[in-house]
């Protein structure tokens, strides 16, 4: 267990989730009573569904972040959908304390974005923006607002989720996301990310959880599906096109 990172853990008891949920379902957590981590940035990966941004959400909750985004200072809610996950969960924390924490989603940044413009409450905009880039987020575009947000309101010694942040971003932006975790990772910062990006996945600080194969384990970069279909694609790309195609135009007769 490494004691300099913010959460080194977490521990699940099932029988505070309800006996009915659609939780018990989900092949990779449900069994699952504890989960250490050991680096700076883990990276949850495996296939639509698997769990990880359940994951990702109750640990935000536990954590007392808003489940749709934000840090635990935004308080307001769009729609109640989040799940029952964090009720059943407690947090491993370590000694030290983060100077900073934030849940970013892709799927509801717009919200958090809305709820930034809300907080300013008659701040002059030149001081008030300088954390998002130096204008609102709404006048940027989803991948500037995103890369704003982090090279700019993010931290070194912060706690930070993020769950499928390369959604808004370009191949050359995600590479700049990796350079700015990176930086804050040796800036004494902690992530947790769920993502399908082999560029991020390659962060070398970086461990990686697997929800494949129902059940939860730690898996190296090369062993990520995103990987090996990014590199089959490209070293292969006609043939996979030609037989994917070809038995697409099959299937249809």
């Amino acid at each position: 267990m490494n004691g300099s990172l913010f959460v080194n853990g977490l521990t699940i008891d099932w029988n505070q989730i309800d006996p009915d949920s659609y939780l018990h379902e989900i092949e990779a957590l449900h069994g699952v009573n504890s989960i250490s981590f050991e680096k700076p940035v883990t990276f949850f990966v495996g296939e639509n569904g698997t769990g990880k941004s359940t994951l990702l959400e109750a640990i935000a909750s536990a954590y007392g972040m808003n489940p749709e985004g934000g840090s635990r200072d935004f308080r307001f809610s769009t729609r109640d959908t989040h799940s029952a996950l964090y009720e059943g969960m407690v947090l491993k924390k370590g000694y030290r304390r983060p100077k900073d924490n934030f849940f970013l989603r892709a799927e509801s940044f717009y919200n958090v974005a809305t709820q930034v413009e809300e907080y300013r409450d008659g701040d002059e905009p030149e001081i008030y923006y300088r954390r998002y880039g130096g204008r609102s987020l709404h006048e940027q575009s989803h991948g500037e607002s995103f890369l704003a947000l982090m090279q700019n309101r993010f931290q070194g010694q912060g706690f930070y989720l993020l769950d499928e942040p390369e959604a808004a971003l370009s191949p050359q932006r995600q590479l700049t996301l990796l350079i700015c975790m990176h930086r804050l990772a040796e800036a004494g910062s902690q992530f947790l990310i769920a993502t399908h990006s082999p560029i991020l996945l390659g962060l070398p600080e970086g461990a990686i959880l697997s929800f494949d194969e129902g059940a939860l384990h730690p898996i190296e970069y090369e062993e990520t599906e995103s990987y090996q279909v990014t590199e089959m694609f490209l070293n292969h790309r006609e043939y996979l096109l030609k037989r994917l195609l070809d038995e697409t135009e099959a299937s249809d007769l």
